[in-house]
Protein backbone atom coordinates (compact mmCIF):
# COMPACT_ATOMS: atom_id res chain seq x y z
CA UNK A 1 0.00 0.00 0.00
CA UNK A 2 1.62 3.35 -0.97
CA UNK A 3 0.56 7.08 -0.57
CA UNK A 4 -1.35 8.67 -3.71
CA UNK A 5 -3.27 11.87 -4.18
CA UNK A 6 -6.21 9.71 -5.34
CA UNK A 7 -9.15 10.04 -2.88
CA UNK A 8 -9.74 6.62 -3.63
CA UNK A 9 -6.67 5.31 -1.91
CA UNK A 10 -8.08 6.47 1.40
CA UNK A 11 -11.15 4.80 0.84
CA UNK A 12 -9.22 1.53 0.46
CA UNK A 13 -6.84 2.24 2.98
CA UNK A 14 -9.63 3.01 5.69
CA UNK A 15 -11.29 -0.45 4.54
CA UNK A 16 -8.55 -2.82 5.36
CA UNK A 17 -7.84 -0.55 8.07
CA UNK A 18 -11.17 -1.95 9.26
CA UNK A 19 -11.16 -5.51 7.62
CA UNK A 20 -12.40 -7.82 10.42
CA UNK A 21 -9.81 -10.27 9.98
CA UNK A 22 -6.27 -8.69 8.87
CA UNK A 23 -7.53 -5.05 10.03
CA UNK A 24 -6.39 -2.63 12.58
CA UNK A 25 -7.45 -4.04 15.96
CA UNK A 26 -8.25 -0.02 17.61
CA UNK A 27 -10.18 0.38 13.95
CA UNK A 28 -12.05 -2.32 13.99
CA UNK A 29 -13.57 -1.74 17.15
CA UNK A 30 -14.76 1.88 16.65
CA UNK A 31 -17.92 3.50 16.16
CA UNK A 32 -19.75 6.48 14.93
CA UNK A 33 -20.56 7.31 18.76
CA UNK A 34 -16.62 6.19 19.82
CA UNK A 35 -14.95 8.55 16.98
CA UNK A 36 -17.41 11.23 17.22
CA UNK A 37 -15.01 13.66 19.59
CA UNK A 38 -12.03 12.64 17.23
CA UNK A 39 -13.89 14.55 15.00
CA UNK A 40 -14.34 17.44 16.45
CA UNK A 41 -10.90 17.79 17.64
CA UNK A 42 -9.96 17.73 14.46
CA UNK A 43 -12.27 20.36 12.90
CA UNK A 44 -10.68 22.45 16.39
CA UNK A 45 -7.22 21.43 14.86
CA UNK A 46 -8.15 23.13 11.51
CA UNK A 47 -8.92 25.79 13.16
CA UNK A 48 -5.98 26.29 15.19
CA UNK A 49 -3.60 25.84 12.58
CA UNK A 50 -5.55 28.40 10.22
CA UNK A 51 -5.42 31.24 13.26
CA UNK A 52 -1.34 30.28 13.64
CA UNK A 53 -1.42 30.46 9.46
CA UNK A 54 0.86 27.44 9.66
CA UNK A 55 0.27 26.36 6.18
CA UNK A 56 2.05 22.90 6.52
CA UNK A 57 -0.01 22.03 10.32
CA UNK A 58 -2.86 23.10 7.84
CA UNK A 59 -2.01 20.91 4.82
CA UNK A 60 -1.93 17.89 7.76
CA UNK A 61 -5.04 18.75 9.91
CA UNK A 62 -7.49 19.20 7.01
CA UNK A 63 -5.84 15.68 5.69
CA UNK A 64 -6.62 14.40 9.27
CA UNK A 65 -10.41 15.78 8.60
CA UNK A 66 -10.99 14.26 5.71
CA UNK A 67 -9.85 11.11 7.56
CA UNK A 68 -12.82 11.28 9.97
CA UNK A 69 -15.39 11.91 7.01
CA UNK A 70 -13.78 8.50 5.28
CA UNK A 71 -14.15 6.97 8.66
CA UNK A 72 -17.51 7.78 9.74
CA UNK A 73 -18.45 6.94 6.00
CA UNK A 74 -16.71 3.50 6.24
CA UNK A 75 -19.03 2.43 9.28
CA UNK A 76 -21.98 3.27 7.57
CA UNK A 77 -21.06 1.68 4.60
CA UNK A 78 -20.54 -1.28 6.62
CA UNK A 79 -24.35 -0.97 7.81
CA UNK A 80 -25.42 -0.64 4.59
CA UNK A 81 -26.62 3.00 4.97
CA UNK A 82 -24.09 4.78 2.80
CA UNK A 83 -21.43 5.36 1.46
CA UNK A 84 -18.49 8.12 0.99
CA UNK A 85 -19.33 8.35 -3.17
CA UNK A 86 -23.32 9.00 -1.45
CA UNK A 87 -22.04 11.61 0.73
CA UNK A 88 -19.63 13.30 -2.35
CA UNK A 89 -22.90 12.73 -4.26
CA UNK A 90 -24.87 14.56 -1.25
CA UNK A 91 -22.74 17.56 -0.80
CA UNK A 92 -22.35 18.22 -4.55
CA UNK A 93 -25.88 17.88 -5.24
CA UNK A 94 -26.86 20.41 -2.69
CA UNK A 95 -24.37 22.96 -3.36
CA UNK A 96 -25.44 22.88 -7.14
CA UNK A 97 -28.96 23.64 -5.90
CA UNK A 98 -28.28 25.99 -4.09
CA UNK A 99 -26.08 28.01 -6.25
CA UNK A 100 -28.56 28.43 -9.41
CA UNK A 101 -26.99 31.99 -9.93
CA UNK A 102 -23.98 29.66 -10.82
CA UNK A 103 -25.00 26.60 -12.47
CA UNK A 104 -28.35 27.37 -13.62
CA UNK A 105 -30.40 30.37 -13.81
CA UNK A 106 -31.25 33.29 -11.49
CA UNK A 107 -31.83 36.72 -10.77
CA UNK A 108 -30.17 36.22 -7.60
CA UNK A 109 -27.11 38.82 -8.27
CA UNK A 110 -26.33 40.52 -4.68
CA UNK A 111 -25.06 38.90 -1.75
CA UNK A 112 -29.00 39.63 -0.26
CA UNK A 113 -30.63 38.32 -2.88
CA UNK A 114 -28.23 35.19 -2.99
CA UNK A 115 -28.66 34.92 1.05
CA UNK A 116 -32.97 35.22 0.25
CA UNK A 117 -32.46 32.31 -2.39
CA UNK A 118 -30.65 30.46 -0.30
CA UNK A 119 -33.01 30.36 2.68
CA UNK A 120 -35.86 29.71 0.07
CA UNK A 121 -33.87 26.75 -1.23
CA UNK A 122 -33.13 25.24 2.31
CA UNK A 123 -37.29 25.71 3.36
CA UNK A 124 -37.88 23.62 0.54
CA UNK A 125 -35.14 20.80 1.04
CA UNK A 126 -36.41 20.73 4.76
CA UNK A 127 -40.13 19.98 3.36
CA UNK A 128 -39.41 17.21 1.20
CA UNK A 129 -36.94 16.02 4.21
CA UNK A 130 -39.76 15.53 6.46
CA UNK A 131 -41.54 13.58 3.63
CA UNK A 132 -38.55 11.35 3.54
CA UNK A 133 -39.04 10.81 7.23
CA UNK A 134 -42.37 10.35 7.35
CA UNK A 135 -42.16 7.56 4.11
CA UNK A 136 -39.73 6.12 6.28
CA UNK A 137 -42.02 6.28 9.88
CA UNK A 138 -39.98 8.60 11.16
CA UNK A 139 -42.78 11.43 12.98
CA UNK A 140 -40.61 13.17 15.06
CA UNK A 141 -38.62 15.95 13.59
CA UNK A 142 -35.17 17.37 15.78
CA UNK A 143 -35.54 20.47 13.53
CA UNK A 144 -39.06 21.08 14.50
CA UNK A 145 -39.72 25.05 15.40
CA UNK A 146 -38.67 27.87 14.52
CA UNK A 147 -34.96 27.29 16.27
CA UNK A 148 -35.06 23.92 15.40
CA UNK A 149 -32.45 24.41 12.41
CA UNK A 150 -29.71 25.24 15.40
CA UNK A 151 -27.61 22.44 15.54
CA UNK A 152 -27.04 21.14 19.87
CA UNK A 153 -24.05 19.33 18.83
CA UNK A 154 -21.72 22.50 17.89
CA UNK A 155 -19.60 24.22 20.78
CA UNK A 156 -21.97 25.62 22.97
CA UNK A 157 -20.93 29.53 22.41
CA UNK A 158 -21.72 29.09 18.80
CA UNK A 159 -24.94 27.32 19.33
CA UNK A 160 -26.01 30.25 21.71
CA UNK A 161 -24.78 32.64 19.17
CA UNK A 162 -26.91 30.84 16.50
CA UNK A 163 -29.64 30.80 18.70
CA UNK A 164 -29.66 34.72 19.25
CA UNK A 165 -29.33 35.67 15.57
CA UNK A 166 -32.19 33.30 14.94
CA UNK A 167 -34.51 34.63 17.29
CA UNK A 168 -33.85 38.36 16.42
CA UNK A 169 -34.95 37.37 13.02
CA UNK A 170 -38.46 37.70 14.44
CA UNK A 171 -37.56 40.77 16.63
CA UNK A 172 -36.76 38.76 19.73
CA UNK A 173 -33.62 40.98 20.72
CA UNK A 174 -32.31 44.06 22.63
CA UNK A 175 -32.69 47.16 21.14
CA UNK A 176 -29.01 47.69 22.14
CA UNK A 177 -26.35 47.15 23.93
CA UNK A 178 -26.55 48.73 27.12
CA UNK A 179 -29.33 46.61 28.46
CA UNK A 180 -27.79 43.74 28.21
CA UNK A 181 -24.77 45.44 30.15
CA UNK A 182 -27.79 45.40 32.87
CA UNK A 183 -28.84 42.01 32.28
CA UNK A 184 -25.18 40.80 33.02
CA UNK A 185 -24.94 42.77 36.16
CA UNK A 186 -28.43 40.99 36.75
CA UNK A 187 -27.04 37.67 36.13
CA UNK A 188 -24.06 38.19 38.28
CA UNK A 189 -25.96 39.04 41.23
CA UNK A 190 -28.36 35.80 41.06
CA UNK A 191 -24.61 33.79 40.33
CA UNK A 192 -23.18 35.63 43.46
CA UNK A 193 -26.44 34.33 45.54
CA UNK A 194 -26.40 31.15 44.41
CA UNK A 195 -22.65 31.27 45.44
CA UNK A 196 -23.80 32.36 48.58
CA UNK A 197 -26.39 29.72 49.82
CA UNK A 198 -24.11 26.53 47.94
CA UNK A 199 -26.79 25.24 45.45
CA UNK A 200 -24.60 23.56 43.17
CA UNK A 201 -27.10 23.09 40.52
CA UNK A 202 -28.18 27.04 40.55
CA UNK A 203 -24.63 28.13 40.19
CA UNK A 204 -24.16 25.88 37.06
CA UNK A 205 -27.94 27.58 36.10
CA UNK A 206 -26.91 31.05 36.74
CA UNK A 207 -23.27 30.52 35.36
CA UNK A 208 -25.18 29.06 32.09
CA UNK A 209 -27.36 32.48 32.02
CA UNK A 210 -24.24 34.36 32.63
CA UNK A 211 -22.03 33.14 29.71
CA UNK A 212 -25.31 33.31 27.27
CA UNK A 213 -25.74 36.97 28.02
CA UNK A 214 -21.93 37.73 27.58
CA UNK A 215 -22.78 36.05 24.44
CA UNK A 216 -25.20 38.57 23.56
CA UNK A 217 -23.55 41.60 24.45
CA UNK A 218 -20.58 40.16 21.88
CA UNK A 219 -23.25 39.61 19.19
CA UNK A 220 -24.48 43.35 19.54
CA UNK A 221 -20.93 45.08 19.31
CA UNK A 222 -19.98 42.87 16.42
CA UNK A 223 -17.47 40.61 18.48
CA UNK A 224 -18.13 36.65 18.27
CA UNK A 225 -17.51 35.33 21.66
CA UNK A 226 -16.09 32.17 20.32
CA UNK A 227 -13.11 33.89 18.88
CA UNK A 228 -12.66 36.47 21.43
CA UNK A 229 -12.35 33.18 24.12
CA UNK A 230 -10.16 31.64 21.76
CA UNK A 231 -7.83 34.41 21.63
CA UNK A 232 -7.81 35.53 25.46
CA UNK A 233 -6.78 31.60 25.58
CA UNK A 234 -3.89 32.11 23.18
CA UNK A 235 -3.11 35.13 25.82
CA UNK A 236 -3.46 33.22 28.72
CA UNK A 237 -1.05 30.80 27.02
CA UNK A 238 1.58 33.33 26.27
CA UNK A 239 1.87 34.61 29.41
CA UNK A 240 1.65 31.19 31.29
CA UNK A 241 4.46 30.32 28.98
CA UNK A 242 6.48 33.53 30.49
CA UNK A 243 5.96 32.54 34.01
CA UNK A 244 7.45 28.79 33.08
CA UNK A 245 10.55 29.96 31.08
CA UNK A 246 10.94 33.13 33.89
CA UNK A 247 10.89 30.59 36.41
CA UNK A 248 13.08 28.14 34.84
CA UNK A 249 15.84 30.90 34.14
CA UNK A 250 16.42 31.70 37.80
CA UNK A 251 16.22 27.83 38.73
CA UNK A 252 12.73 28.09 40.00
CA UNK A 253 9.79 25.50 39.40
CA UNK A 254 6.20 25.96 38.70
CA UNK A 255 5.67 23.49 41.13
CA UNK A 256 7.83 25.46 43.87
CA UNK A 257 6.78 28.75 42.93
CA UNK A 258 4.37 30.73 45.28
CA UNK A 259 0.94 32.44 43.72
CA UNK A 260 2.82 35.65 44.59
CA UNK A 261 5.66 35.36 42.99
CA UNK A 262 3.97 33.98 39.26
CA UNK A 263 1.44 37.15 39.69
CA UNK A 264 4.81 38.84 39.63
CA UNK A 265 5.48 37.44 36.69
CA UNK A 266 1.99 37.68 35.03
CA UNK A 267 2.27 41.32 34.79
CA UNK A 268 5.65 41.44 34.10
CA UNK A 269 4.60 39.64 30.64
CA UNK A 270 1.54 42.08 30.89
CA UNK A 271 3.90 44.96 30.47
CA UNK A 272 6.07 43.23 28.07
CA UNK A 273 3.02 43.53 25.77
CA UNK A 274 2.01 46.38 26.28
CA UNK A 275 5.84 47.49 25.08
CA UNK A 276 5.39 45.65 22.53
CA UNK A 277 1.85 47.23 21.68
Amino acid sequence: MEASTDISRLIEIMAALRAPETGCPWDIVQTFETIKPYTIEEAYEVADAIERNDMDDLCEELGDLLLQVVFHSRIAEEMGAFSFGDVVHAVTSKMIRRHPHVFAVSDADTPESVKLQWDQIKATEKRERLERRASRGVSEDPKAGFLGSIQRSQPALTEALKLQEQAARVGFDWSAAEPILDKIEEEIGELRQALAEGRSESISDELGDLIFAMVNIGRHVKVDAENALRGTNTKFRRRFRHIETSLAASGETLEAASLERMEELWQAAKAIERQLG
